[in-house]
């Protein structure tokens, strides 16, 4: 890979690996760290890219590394609480900072595979298909696996509603 074609891919693609790692991670720091690696890794390597996107090569190697950093601290991070600014703003700021938080937790507490599996279906938009190149699973598992995550994801926005 070309230094010019190296600069184009990074320019393009580097905010969509980073917001994944983050959502991955919960981390910014953590999420920072894996993008660079990413790309790092993607422009070392001189094995061809196995997927039908350059997108989803890139955010396969993300989670790699994610895993890889998991399986090496042998806990979960949490994300960080939202701070809340009561005195800045009207109480739905409050109440909608409060249910973002429970949203994000309830993500991280989310099997890793169903996280990713959602994260690229809403946030990154691929199709199945290439989820289940990425989370390297069968379509029918790619789609389970989103369907598992709204389905939780659902049940605790209910809950919260409800209370």
């Amino acid at each position: 890979m070309n230094q010019a074609t190296f600069h184009d891919l990074y320019e393009r693609y580097a905010p969509d690996v980073y917001r994944f790692a983050l959502w991955l991670s919960g981390d910014p720091a953590e999420a920072d760290d894996i993008a660079s690696e990413t790309f790092v890794r993607a422009w070392a390597s001189s094995g061809k890219i196995r997927t039908e996107t350059v997108k989803a090569y890139l955010f396969t190697i993300a989670r790699n590394l994610f895993l890889q950093g998991r399986r090496r601290q042998k806990r979960q991070v949490s994300l960080e609480q939202v701070s809340l600014e009561i005195d800045s703003g009207p109480q739905s700021l409050v109440e909608d900072r409060l249910a973002l938080a429970e949203v994000l937790q309830q993500l991280q507490d989310l099997p890793e595979n169903e996280r990713a599996a959602l994260i690229l279906r809403v946030q990154h938009e691929l199709p199945y298909a290439e989820i289940a190149r990425v989370l390297e699973i069968s379509l029918s598992s790619a789609k389970v696996k989103v369907h598992r995550a709204r389905l939780k994801l659902t049940a605790v926005r209910t809950a919260w509603e409800v209370s």
